[in-house]
């Protein structure tokens, strides 16, 4: 492959800089890299490309027709709703995904991780779906997934054995769900996903949306799953509301596990309930990013798989508003989130993967202020989007 070079950008610190890629990967980034043949780019600022850590591609409804979300009392409810809004909708799950995974594209997102819905009543056909879809998509975005057990595990007879299927089949990590809140047998849910882990070196990812001390129970237990079936740095918690609920010593306690351990946290930064304090965690050595989660779906008909504008939402809802408070967002959608689901070979660095993304913009203040919709996205050095 020949190489190509991106010339005339502005870095993270308003510095000018050029990129050089080569065979895929940055062969050399500084103010001092030049090619007759380069690329002017405009002074634009340039940005490792955005990762999703946290969507629900099988269950997206972009492109249909709008359905309007439900208000509901439990977090069942909205199960048994998604599971009839779904069951009635003949799109097969890759075709909504992959309009949505080309939206996300062309916002400068080049590595998704999505949880694939595994239950008795559709088997393992969201798994084959997703599969298709990573297949087409193999040459413009990393696809991982992960087995999601939404309906429930344990309380869900044949839910284990799906899981299991799902895991041999390719997918590469085990997710739970609440496993006090929805299957009422946490230490049976926990024994299960981290047996079925360690068993296949599979990695963990569980929402918990359980609140107050028993959300936080279960952070520690999860914690204690971790170290004892020797999976630091390969499992994550996705929301933990619990975080933002307890009281500061304890979190502190709990955050210097988290880092000892590895294990990360995802939060889609709602406005409607409590989420981890992302600084204090990030002060403690926790990695924290930022996901969308459902992105119009029959939970809700927002969403738009924007990362950028996600990395805002971070900073709105913590009312950050000074340059590092601006990178510290920007890095919950970034390298935080790279990390968060273990992406090797990430980030503006010599050897690293060509991926990222141009923007009219100065700063990082800047492009979260204004999140400028014409993007140029570079994925293994060569433009794909924009």
């Amino acid at each position: 492959m020949t190489g190509t070079t991106y010339a005339n950008l502005r870095d993270l610190d308003g510095r000018p800089t050029a990129i050089r890629c080569r065979n895929g990967l940055i062969e050399a980034i500084g103010p001092d890299v030049a090619a007759p043949d380069a690329i002017d780019s405009g002074g634009r600022l340039v940005l490792p490309a955005f990762v999703e850590p946290h969507v629900h591609l099988d269950k997206t409804l972009w492109g249909e027709d709008w359905v309007p979300g439900r208000r509901a009392a439990r977090l069942r409810d909205y199960i048994d709703n998604e599971r009839r809004v779904l069951g009635a909708n003949t799109t097969p799950p890759e075709v909504r995904a992959g309009r949505l995974l080309g939206r996300m594209l062309a916002q400068g997102t080049t590595a998704v991780r999505s949880h694939i819905d595994v239950a008795p009543d559709i088997g393992l056909a969201h798994v084959e779906a997703m599969f298709r879809l990573r297949e087409a998509w193999a040459d413009r975005i990393d696809l991982q997934f992960v087995a999601f057990p939404q309906q429930g595990l344990l309380c869900r007879p044949g839910t284990a054995d799906l899981m299991r299927e799902a895991i041999a089949m390719g997918v590469e990590t085990v997710g739970g769900l609440d496993p006090a809140g929805i299957d009422g047998d946490p230490e049976g849910q926990l024994r299960f996903i981290f047996d079925l882990a360690a068993e296949t070196g599979a990695g963990v990812d569980i929402h918990l949306h359980d609140k107050g001390e028993l959300g936080a129970w279960q952070v520690r237990r999860i914690a204690d799953h971790t170290a004892a079936a020797g999976l630091s740095g390969r499992v994550m918690i996705s929301h933990a509301y619990c975080l933002g609920m307890i009281a500061e010593a304890e979190l502190d306690r709990i955050g210097k596990r988290l880092a000892d351990l590895g294990i990360s946290l995802m939060s889609s930064v709602p406005a409607d309930i409590a989420v981890p304090p992302i600084e204090r965690l990030h002060e403690l050595g926790v990695t924290v990013c930022v996901g969308s989660d459902g992105i119009r779906d029959a939970w809700s008909p927002l969403g738009n798989g924007d990362m950028l504008e996600r990395a805002f939402l971070a900073a709105f809802r913590f009312d950050w508003n000074t340059d590092e408070d601006f990178r510290r967002a920007l890095s919950c959608a970034t390298d935080q989130a790279a990390r968060a689901i273990g992406l090797a070979g990430y980030g503006l660095q010599p050897g690293n993967r060509a991926d990222f993304v141009l923007l009219d913009a100065v700063t990082p203040g800047d492009a979260l202020a204004r999140r400028p919709a014409a993007r140029t996205v570079v994925r293994r050095g060569a433009v794909v989007a924009g």
